[in-house]
């Protein structure tokens, strides 16, 4: 085989030429699926799908969960099984711990809906750590950018925010209160 030529697997050489057009219909389903405790983003927006297959009449789809505690997992896995029926004859949605979901999956649209509804989403890069990433940089006070007025003047009031994925902030500049969902 030559260098950069792809051989067909036999699960490759069978597959229903249709299953690209199903999957994208998957996709765009699945990011019409709120998350429960933040409606204004969807499973897609906040990276928890990790994959999607489209197998003859099967439809299968696996999340991560946000956090391994997160008490919304199983109405997530039931909100999603309910949106992609009909879409195969069998609908199989797992969770998965596969792979560790970090904050770093949150897409760029998930971002600006998470500050639009008054959540600073979390930072991907801390300030000053010359770009790494942000599990890696140890920081004594943690702050966020606030949602309302885009002021790093901010202080966490609790670490402990009305679910494991969000803390509680105060913007000293505007003055609101906020939530800012962890990053991990």
């Amino acid at each position: 085989m030559a260098v950069g030529s792809h051989e067909a697997t036999s699960h490759e050489a069978t597959r229903d030429p249709r299953a690209g057009a199903r999957e994208r219909a998957v996709w765009e389903a699945l990011a019409a699926v709120p998350d429960p405790e933040i409606p204004a983003v969807s499973v897609v927006d906040l990276g928890m799908v990790r994959s999607v297959e489209v197998d003859g009449e099967r439809l299968r789809v696996e999340l991560l969960p946000t956090f391994v505690g997160c008490p919304a997992l199983d109405l997530i896995r039931e909100t999603v099984a309910a949106r992609l029926a009909g879409m195969a004859r069998e609908v199989v949605v797992e969770v998965s711990f596969a792979e560790p979901w970090t904050s770093e999956r949150i897409t760029m649209e998930g971002r600006r809906k998470l500050r639009e509804s008054g959540f600073a989403p979390p930072a991907t890069r801390a300030p000053g750590s010359d770009g790494q990433p942000l599990f890696t940089t140890i920081t004594a006070r943690p702050t966020a950018v606030c949602p309302y007025c885009d002021s790093r003047d901010t202080a966490m009031e609790n670490p402990f925010g009305p679910t494991l994925c969000r803390a509680i902030f105060y913007c000293n500049h505007c003055r609101q209160p906020f939530e800012q969902f962890k990053a991990v």
